[in-house]
């Protein structure tokens, strides 16, 4: 007989993580303080209103960059591009040196931006909210830019980094 939990049937964490999986998403390195760089990658991101702007992205509560983030009071969600999963992988380490040979030019409002990225939006952040094993961080967007090259967004999907439908390898059938 399967456990009861409170809302609903018990479930193996691993089976939970490979549907969720099963929906690709994109890829933002979040940043803050161009005087004393942070940042981390982070997939799960969304757009939550355009009236007035908002973002949300949610960092595990035991991120240690985070609280840096928290602690500077804005941020700026770099847009990753296909390509750039090196960037992805460098800003996922716990390591102090995240920010060595990469290049960046400080926002605005004074975030980091990452060469090459799709695009940019810096925040204030506006709240926050522990959900489980998570954070829901909401941030009133201030600022952004969008690069409108003809390029595609770096995805996560299924454990591992994936091609847009947009991709002509991925419209192809050879996977």
């Amino acid at each position: 007989m399967t456990e009861q939990r409170e809302a609903g049937r018990s479930f193996d964490q691993r089976e939970l993580r490979d549907i969720m999986g099963v929906f690709p998403s994109g890829i933002v390195v979040v940043t803050a303080d161009a005087d004393d760089p942070v940042g981390m990658t982070c997939q799960s991101f969304l757009s939550l209103s355009l009236d007035p702007p908002y973002i949300a992205f949610a960092p595990s509560i035991t991120s240690v960059s985070y609280p840096r983030i928290r602690e500077h009071g804005s941020f700026c969600c770099n847009v990753l591009a296909a390509g750039q999963h090196d960037l992805s992988s460098n800003f996922a380490r716990r390591a102090d040196d995240k920010w060595a040979g990469v290049d960046w030019t400080p926002s605005p409002g004074g975030n980091p931006v990452l060469s090459g990225v799709l695009g940019w939006i810096d925040c204030r952040l506006e709240a926050e909210y522990t959900i489980g094993d998570h954070h829901l961080v909401v941030g009133r967007v201030l600022d952004f830019h969008s690069e409108r090259q003809a390029r595609e967004a770096l995805l996560y999907h299924r454990g591992g980094y994936a091609l847009s439908a947009g991709s002509p390898s991925a419209n192809s059938g050879d996977s």
